[in-house]
């Protein structure tokens, strides 16, 4: 299967995108107590409009938060260009590809696989479809959950290990 990757860490991609990575602390980000309060039913920073703009522009996913117990927020919104690697999107499938160190949540534009999306283990890379049929100008925001880890005892830090995006295109007759 023909297969190109976006690389989501590197400038020219962002710009090609028209994305910029945002981050901010905390399950939901400026609340007391980072937004932990029992039973919580969720956090609005998961959402597709949310409002980010006022997060920390950040350019280095990799760069660690770390606090023990923590939670952190790393979203982007992306527009799909037309064609990748000189290849018309149209008839490929769009993947978003991430590792999250510890623990991590994909949510896009809002909605989270709960198969494949959800906290899958200790630094477990994920995959998950964007689109089915992507189209040019198509625009989706991604939105990561990173969780310090072990939650029992945790130690290090959170990052995103690597982000990208992924297409792939079926060929005739498969």
């Amino acid at each position: 299967m023909p297969r190109a990757i976006l690389n989501l860490q590197d400038s020219d991609v962002l710009t090609e995108v028209g994305g910029v990575w945002r981050f901010a602390p905390g399950f939901i980000p400026g609340q007391k107590n980072e937004g932990f309060e029992s039973e919580i039913e969720g956090s609005p920073a998961r959402l597709g409009d949310y409002d980010d703009s006022h997060w920390e522009i950040r350019e280095d996913l990799t760069k660690w938060h770390s606090r023990g117990f923590a939670f952190a927020w790393y979203r982007i919104k992306v527009t799909l260009p037309g064609e990748v690697d000189g290849r018309s999107i149209s008839g490929a499938r769009c993947i978003f590809e991430t590792c999250i160190d510890d623990y991590g949540e994909i949510w896009i534009d809002g909605e989270c696989d709960r198969d494949r999306a959800c906290v899958q283990g200790f630094n477990v890379p994920q995959r998950v479809v964007i689109s089915a049929e992507p189209k040019t100008g198509d625009q989706h925001t991604i939105a990561l959950l990173a969780i310090n880890a072990p939650i029992g005892a945790p130690g290090g830090a959170v990052f995103v290990r690597y982000a990208q995006l992924a297409f792939e295109w079926r060929e005739p007759g498969y």
